[in-house]
């Protein structure tokens, strides 16, 4: 064999070696990208799983409470409608039965329960969002990476007839800019 023939051999070799070593780089990140974006769904998924049973929890939590209150309040009011010394006395019977009631979830909850579960849930909805902003974070970093490579020379021809292409950054969707509505 002549040595044209060894230097074209040496040629072709090294330029299959960079297809398939490029190649195989695209399917890296390509896959690097795929991973990233399951993250940032199985953050979406724990949102959706997590913060509607804590609200549950919570308006559980403040339902009792919330009852206890009532019976206040609507005892005052009819402490202050009372016209006759009867329906004042009845009226403070029950403002006296009520504040008992009060007493009794005080010294069974130091600390009302529902805001305990309301604290909690201001601190899983604040880390809920944290991690998926993170997670957006390392998938859009990941498209940085490909798209660099998918557009550098000479791994730019390469992509083009491997048929990867530029991939889109994750946008907010219209109305992001609003935090999560949380109604109790």
């Amino acid at each position: 064999m002549s040595k044209k023939w060894w230097i074209l051999l040496v040629v072709v070799v090294v330029a299959l070696g960079y297809w398939m070593m490029t190649y195989n780089r695209f399917i890296k990140l390509d896959q690097g990208i795929q991973g990233q974006w399951a993250q940032v769904e199985t953050q979406y998924q724990r949102r959706f799983d997590l913060i509607p049973n804590l609200v549950n929890s919570v308006k559980g939590a403040m339902t009792q409470e919330q009852a206890v209150f009532d019976a206040i309040a609507e005892a005052r009011t009819q402490y202050g409608g009372a016209r006759t010394l009867d329906e004042k006395v009845a009226a403070t019977n029950q403002v006296e039965s009520s504040l008992s009631r009060l007493l009794a979830v005080i010294e069974n909850y130091p600390q009302l329960k529902s805001i305990d579960t309301v604290q909690t849930l201001m601190a899983q909805l604040e880390g809920t969002e944290n991690r998926i902003s993170v997670e957006r974070g390392r998938f859009n970093d990941a498209i940085k990476s490909y798209n660099t490579s998918v557009q550098l020379f000479p791994s730019s021809i390469i992509a083009r007839i491997s048929g990867f292409s530029v991939k889109a950054f994750f946008e907010s969707a219209p109305g992001a800019e609003k935090a999560p509505e949380v109604q109790l």
